[in-house]
């Protein structure tokens, strides 16, 4: 397979995610009540969801020739049809509609290139805070913010273990909670205080990929359009998000769509999985 990772790729993939938020923010700040349907699933769905699939899908078509798109937004195909691609785009155009409808901005646009089940790009878009974080295999991973663009990486463990600081877990503001919290008291209990931060949606991958936090235990379901972009993020900055028996999270290897649960850790070289496991 040629290698198609670029930073003239990484930066067109932000461009187009960029548009898709500007069209998330027009619903957002219009007037009036929301309107929000419900899908089969019984997940919320808006008009600024649709309004940025119809951005990302023709766009990310063009990109690179032959190269499919699945969105969730999009006609899911059957496994066997999917089970044959080595290389797609996997996107949410709006990750965190329950934020949007709360109007709290912690909502993201989520694109990412796959190739043989990896997440190789990623770009997270935060329409209302207009942050990218993007990255990709041998590029490293960076941060566009009003100040401009900086190079983000995952932070290491033991200066904060030899200086007594905080270890930093990041959780769902949703999902999961009982569980957290009784991992939280595990990790006390051997590393002494812990902070806790709650947001919604791929924003907190995004934390530990930049260095603000050391720890992401998603012990909930997810979808994997809600991880591969930042998974992507968080590997070029040095981290990895690994599944219950600390395998690499990976992509389009099974009929169904859902995550199993998964923690991102910032650094690697530290022993989570004794910590976490044990």
């Amino acid at each position: 397979m040629e290698n198609v990772i670029s930073r003239e790729l990484l930066d067109r993939v932000i461009a187009i995610s960029v548009q898709a938020g500007e069209a998330i923010l027009e619903v957002y700040n219009a007037s009036g009540e929301l309107e929000v349907d419900t899908k089969s699933d019984d997940s919320p769905v808006t008009a600024a969801d649709l309004a940025a699939h119809r951005i990302l899908l023709p766009a990310l078509e063009q990109l690179i020739e032959g190269v499919p798109v699945l969105s969730e937004e999009g006609k899911l195909p059957p496994f066997e049809v999917r089970s044959q691609w080595n290389r797609y785009w996997i996107i949410d155009p709006l990750d965190g509609t329950k934020e949007f409808i709360r109007r709290n901005g912690e909502f993201t646009v989520n694109v990412a290139l796959i190739e043989n089940g990896e997440p190789v790009l990623g770009v997270v878009h935060v329409p209302v805070l207009d942050i990218t974080y993007a990255g990709a295999r041998s590029l490293g991973a960076i941060k566009r913010d009003a100040g401009g663009e900086k190079t983000i990486g995952v932070r290491a463990m033991q200066p904060r273990l030899d200086s007594s600081q905080p270890i930093e877990v990041v959780a769902s503001r949703s999902h999961g909670a009982g569980a957290v919290d009784e991992l939280l008291a595990r990790i006390e209990g051997s590393l002494g205080e812990t902070g806790l931060k709650n947001m919604g949606s791929s924003l907190k991958l995004c934390l530990v990929a930049e260095g603000a936090a050391d720890l992401y235990p998603r012990l909930a379901l997810t979808c994997e359009w809600d991880t591969a972009a930042a998974q992507a993020v968080v590997e070029a900055a040095g981290g990895i998000v690994v599944d219950e028996q600390f395998a690499l999270l990976r992509y389009n290897q099974k009929d169904a769509l859902l995550n199993p649960f998964f923690y991102v850790i910032g650094d690697p070289s530290y022993d989570w999985k004794s910590l976490l496991l044990g």
